[in-house]
């Protein structure tokens, strides 16, 4: 699925188990950042680590995992070159990697089934980004 790919990932306490469960699926180029129990910890402690691996290119993509997934998105977006997107569902995810390029996947744990996540995951890593007119508003994006 996502084989050569280097891969952060990231998750405060509500995003744990998900997290857990992921890194059984996207095999081994990929580090995980934490956290390490579903005890409460500040998902910005997660989602700067994981922005930043991408950010430098040290990583390819991220995946960052919370209750909403909103404050992981709006922490991650505030790196250079992060393009953090939030999906819930299938019809969402297309469009964050053919349109939007995004580089990082942010999953709303209290919002979808795991299987969704897995679900979400694979077609992230395997929708390309389109280019063309999208890669003209892409490049807009860092100020």
């Amino acid at each position: 699925m996502i084989e050569g790919l280097k891969i952060a990932i990231g998750a405060d306490h509500a995003g744990f188990e998900y997290k857990e469960a992921l890194l059984t699926i996207l095999g081994e180029n990929v580090k995980d950042f934490g956290t390490f129990s579903n005890d409460s910890v500040d998902y910005t402690d997660f989602a700067h680590p994981v922005a930043l691996a991408v950010e430098s290119g040290e990583f390819d993509y991220g995946i960052l995992l919370c209750g909403s997934a909103n404050g992981v998105a709006i922490t991650a977006n505030k790196h250079q070159g992060i393009r953090a997107a939030i999906c819930y569902n299938e019809d969402v995810t297309v469009p964050a990697r053919s349109h939007t390029n995004a580089n990082i996947l942010c999953i709303p744990s209290r919002y979808v089934t795991l299987e969704q996540a897995k679900k979400i995951v694979e077609i992230f890593f395997n929708t390309e980004f389109e280019g063309g007119r999208h890669a003209r508003r892409v490049d807009k994006i860092d100020c």
